[in-house]
């Protein structure tokens, strides 16, 4: 791979030929030019805040993942809730008012008939005052519309639809939200100017997003990924999770976040960089990988690392994909130039009795011999106490999910 340059301008040039505006700390540049941080830190300033407020909403964990990320720059540019201009926007042409690229909407829900312009709101989550909200307009949402919009379809049968229809209040609010604390988690999520202190300068860093325990495969996949083409030497890679709600099936974020922790120590791989992101998924597809790239983006990533079928979902009917296998590829390219970001498309790698991990093609171009392991049988055998292929997964993290089962 060809190595990346700085210029006089502070564009940097990647050896994919795409383009992104750096800052002079040598580290990208944030979506739309500037990190947002609405936290405040003067004990008084937080006092009078609070006092100010005429009412209080207790938060969902979903709410509380956007409050925490628009407080502390996740979602720069948006400082706050947006507003029905905003919403409808990115809604219908996946932008800001402003131009700007934007996947999906960043609102906050309500059923109070109360709450007005001009009020401000407490913003509670489990005992702790995280923000204020300083409310601006209160619209009710075209719901259907948004689903389509958002997540390609408005059938409830995806989860995603699912939630803005059952879960969520009949209004939205809009507004700016001054944090006052960082939710308590079991896992710790820094924030962007927190994860991007701790990045090198003047290098690419290769974003790997995850919702799930990483097994061999995966490690394969994003260890591979810094020797892309389009990848500058010396690249790390910043293998971020989301920790927070996803699927009702998936495992907790409190135990995907141990098995983390445990394969942290056991590769040991200076290369890798591991922290953790307060995001609730919207197996949005899609949609949810040009999210992915824009919060990436603010976390100080230059690449990010698209999968197959990249935060996809299924009918909970009939089982059926909402979306092709290569649908979040194919629309995070088209946009990768004007977000400043390269795309690493995920290798389709395989273990093989000959060489152990291959890339699919190589193993059919060789006759290799290909052991396969089905995520069910996976769950099944780990259930049953049956030995897990070491092939297939890392003990450290099989023993962390089997200790979870007890």
């Amino acid at each position: 791979a060809g190595s990346p340059f700085i210029s006089q301008t502070g564009v940097r040039s990647f050896a994919s030929g795409m383009f992104g505006t750096f800052a002079e700390d040598g580290k990208i540049s944030p979506h739309g030019g500037k990190l947002v941080n609405t936290m405040v830190t003067d004990e008084k300033e937080k006092a009078a805040l609070i006092s100010s407020c005429k009412s209080t909403m207790e938060l969902s964990d979903r709410n509380a993942c956007d409050v925490e990320l628009v407080c502390v720059g996740g979602f720069s540019p948006i400082d706050g809730f947006m507003s029905e201009g905003d919403y409808t926007s990115v809604v219908d042409n996946m932008r800001l008012e402003n131009g700007l690229l934007f996947g999906i909407p960043v609102v906050l829900d309500t059923d109070d008939e109360a709450v007005a312009p001009g009020d401000k709101v407490l913003l509670t989550y489990k005992g702790q005052n995280l923000a204020v909200l300083t409310v601006d307009s209160k619209y009710s949402p075209n719901k259907p519309k948004e689903a389509l919009g958002s997540y390609g379809t408005s059938s409830i049968e995806h989860p995603g639809v699912a939630m803005i229809s059952m879960e969520r209040g009949k209004y939205y609010l809009s507004g700016k939200v001054q944090g006052l604390e960082i939710p308590t988690r079991p896992f710790p999520c820094k924030t962007p100017e927190e994860v991007r202190a701790g990045l090198p300068s003047n290098t690419d860093v290769v974003a790997f997003q995850c919702r799930n325990p990483v097994h061999r495969a995966h490690y394969e996949l994003f260890t591979r990924a810094l020797f892309a083409d389009n990848v500058g030497k010396g690249a790390v890679c910043l293998v971020h999770p989301t920790c927070g709600p996803t699927q009702d099936d998936d495992i907790s974020g409190e135990v995907r976040y141990l098995t983390y922790v445990v394969l942290k120590e056991e590769t040991n791989n200076p290369s890798i960089q591991w922290e953790y992101l307060p995001y609730s998924m919207h197996m949005a597809g899609p949609r949810e990988a040009i999210q992915h790239m824009i919060i990436r983006k603010n976390y100080g990533c230059t690449h990010f690392i698209i999968g197959r079928d990249m935060a996809g979902s299924k009918s909970s009917v009939t089982s059926e994909d909402f979306y092709g296998a290569y649908d979040a590829q194919d629309l995070a390219k088209a946009n990768a130039e004007e977000l400043g970001m390269c795309t690493v498309p995920s290798l389709n790698v395989v273990f093989t009795q000959e060489e152990g991990y291959v890339t699919a093609d190589y193993a059919k171009e060789k006759g290799f011999d290909v052991l396969k392991l089905s995520g069910t049988k996976f769950r099944k055998m780990l259930r049953g106490g049956d030995d897990i292929p070491e092939w297939f997964a890392f003990k450290s993290v099989v023993k962390v999910l089997r200790d979870a089962q007890k």
